[in-house]
């Protein structure tokens, strides 16, 4: 045999490697046609055949990971969350030109071979062995939406994603057994659709539906020749030929996709000619997700309602289900959240406080009798930028908030609702001097906090004696100091945790000391306002709900936490509250912000050197609660520039209150007034009543401004 016809040394290993090639595939082949093997196959052959053998037969498509959508109450969008961007569409709103472009480009024969292409393994074989390398793949694309489940279910562990994406025979051998498995149970469209739904195509777009969106900002359905052939390219390597980094390479894939598909047949050369002749123009809509990009200051809500799927066991027993589900998305969750009370609470808050402010300011509106929150935002926007923040300052550390603020006044309401819980008459009277020592008080636990420390009211000038309509009107400490002391501490702190004040707002225990009726405790305007709703519903607390229903990607209902509603004091407890209240708003510290349209009550809060001050009221449909707050280190407000003045002495009534009253009257307009029922007269001055407080005993005191 002449030397010229000779093979080579690398030819004849290149042939030894297609032979050894073909048997291993043969025999994994045969093997998966439950066919007995040839003996006389090779170790390797043997070793492949096991590793099929040993898979299990069960190979389920796992859900994908898509977005979720969030919804207002009256079905606006408030945004769209996700891990991955991808919205799964059925086949009929995927483009016919799209399907055939992908087939033609990947898998020319999808439609006349199995699960595995015996032809095209031979002639990638073929090619390779002959090219001394690797320059030509044999995976259908069955096999490669399977690599692309493995891949999706990897998500973000890139060890596992390298594994899924290996090139050895033992992950092609598993691939052949999945995709047989496939073929078995789904239709080539089947199959056909679910690549699509599963591939990535680069720019953080999972599936064609995104793909579609990102690039030319249509529907997977309205794919025009080219640019389907432009995505269809896109999948063998999404960065390489990414349109908007390379726009050169990706028209010329795009343009090797169009000449598959004429030499196919699927198109003729006229229309690949004239598809060939069309610039690459692009419709870029940028990935638009998560509470960022909530409008109308309705982040911070998006954000609370994030936390409640991932910590409320009615979304999963465990915290790892719970993830899960988030991140698996396609989800429908409706939401309590008002716009209109949204709309006026945001224009509120950014007109009264301004988000370059030292000062910041929170509210949060909830419905009096379901528990529904149908506003919350705050001054500064939602964000990570300057002047931004992404601490919701209207709930509690857990669900994404603060530390809360000390509540000053407006926790007198709670000590004088406990009062008369335990048969102490609104004219109760007490000397009320300007200053006096903190009466001796004991806890749940029986210890004794004992007589001392100083607590003293806003102005020299205001001494009693008081009876509790003008203390409340008045904010008078020393009242109320004597109040607490004679309603009893335990029973003062077990009334408040019937109103969901059952710990402070970092987690901290609640601090059941003498100054817990000046608001010595860290709560949040979400708590706040619940108790005043406990006081406009007769005395029913509903826990706040937010959410109204999940619906999964599939169409199933999911039970969402709902509103435990429980009576925490009698009606006529909660009736004559609103009574003091209303009095608050019409002739006392609150004067400034009760509503002119319609009956309103309410209590302002100024604590310690005015760092801090609130306003929480009320009205028949809606109960609300802003605080005013600096919120780094806080430092007092007086001399500040809040909203574009100068503030000369913070109080509540005056800084949070116009807060407060513009919020509920844009929230309220248009509707007809409602009057309070059941509320008993307070305005006549009742007559000193014999009493005394307790004997005073001391505690280190945190004392309230009174207003």
């Amino acid at each position: 045999m002449p030397s010229s016809n000779r093979p080579s040394a690398t030819q004849k290993l290149g042939l030894a490697g297609k032979l050894v090639a073909i048997s291993v595939v043969a025999g994994v082949i045969t093997a998966g046609l439950a066919l007995p093997a040839v003996g006389s196959v090779g170790l390797g052959t043997k070793d492949a055949i096991s590793d099929f053998n040993s898979l299990p037969d069960d190979f389920t498509t796992p859900p994908l990971s898509q977005s979720s959508t969030v919804y207002d109450a009256a079905g606006n969008v408030i945004a769209t969350v996700f891990d991955r961007d991808r919205t799964v569409v059925p086949s009929d709103q995927i483009a016919p030109v799209m399907k055939q472009a992908l087939v033609d480009i990947e898998d020319n024969r999808f439609y006349q071979h199995g699960a595995v292409d015996l032809k095209g393994i031979l002639r990638a074989i073929d090619k390779n062995a002959a090219g001394g390398g690797v320059s030509q793949g044999a995976s259908t694309l069955t096999q490669q939406y399977v690599k692309n489940v493995f891949v999706d279910e990897a998500g973000d562990d890139q060890k596992a994603v390298l594994a899924a994406q290996a090139q050895n025979l033992g992950r092609k051998v598993k691939e052949m057994k999945y995709a047989i498995k496939v073929e078995e149970t789904l239709t080539k469209d089947q199959i056909l659709t679910n690549y699509l739904n599963i591939t990535f195509f680069g720019e953080q777009a999972y599936g064609i539906e995104a793909a579609a969106r990102r690039y030319f900002s249509v529907h997977a359905k309205d794919l025009s020749l080219p640019q389907a052939a432009l995505l269809a390219g896109l999948v063998q390597s999404p960065s390489g030929y990414d349109p908007i980094a390379n726009p050169k390479t990706a028209k010329e894939r795009r343009d090797t996709v169009l000449r598959k598909m004429a030499e196919y047949g699927s198109i003729t050369k006229a229309q690949a000619d004239q598809a060939i002749a069309t610039p690459v123009t692009l419709s870029v809509t940028r990935p638009q997700q998560g509470c960022i990009t909530a409008q109308n200051g309705e982040g911070f809500f998006c954000d609370y309602v994030k936390k409640i799927v991932t910590s409320d066991p009615a979304f999963g027993a465990s915290n790892a289900e719970r993830q899960a589900l988030w991140k698996r998305g396609g989800l429908q969750i409706h939401t309590t959240l008002d716009p209109k009370a949204q709309s006026a609470l945001q224009d509120s808050v950014t007109s009264h406080v301004y988000a370059t402010d030292k000062a910041a300011t929170a509210m949060t509106v909830v419905q009096p009798g379901t528990g529904k929150i149908l506003a919350m935002g705050q001054s500064r926007p939602y964000g990570l930028n300057a002047h931004q923040t992404s601490i919701n300052l209207n709930v509690t550390k857990a669900m994404g908030g603060g530390l809360g603020f000390p509540t000053g006044s407006t926790f007198k309401p709670i000590v004088a609702a406990a009062a008369l819980e335990n048969g102490i008459d609104p004219s109760q009277s007490y000397d009320s001097p300007y200053s006096m020592p903190w009466p001796r008080m004991t806890t749940c636990s029986g210890g004794v906090l004992k007589e001392g420390g100083e607590v003293h009211n806003d102005a020299k000038s205001l001494t009693g004696p008081f009876t509790m309509g003008p203390a409340m009107a008045k904010s008078v400490n020393t009242y109320f100091a004597a109040l607490e002391a004679d309603a009893g501490l335990c029973n003062v702190s077990q009334l408040a945790n019937k109103m969901g004040i059952t710990q402070q707002a970092g987690g901290e225990p609640l601090q059941v000391v003498q100054s817990m009726t000046l608001g010595s405790n860290d709560l949040t305007p979400l708590e706040m306002a619940s108790v005043y709703a406990t006081f406009a519903a007769h005395g029913t607390y509903c826990a706040p709900s937010a959410i109204t229903s999940v619906t999964t990607a599939d169409g199933k209902q999911l039970n969402v936490p709902k509103s435990a509603c429980t009576e925490a004091m009698s009606a006529k407890t909660a009736d004559t509250i609103t009574g003091l209240l209303k009095g608050v708003v019409e002739d006392g510290t609150g004067a400034e912000a009760g509503l002119s349209d319609r009956p309103s009550a309410g209590k302002t809060g100024t604590t310690n050197a005015g760092k801090q001050v609130w306003f929480v009221g009320y009205t028949p449909e809606l109960a609300g609660a802003t605080v005013v707050s600096d919120t780094d280190a806080p430092t007092s407000l007086d001399g500040q520039k809040i909203g574009g003045h100068w503030v000369d002495q913070a109080f509540g009534g005056t800084l949070a209150g116009p807060i407060w009253q513009d919020a509920m009257s844009g929230a309220l307009a248009g509707t007809p007034a409602q009057d309070f029922t059941g509320v008993p007269d307070l305005s006549t001055p009742q007559p000193p009543a014999s009493g005394q407080s307790g004997s005073p005993d001391p505690q280190p005191s945190q004392s309230d401004n009174g207003q």
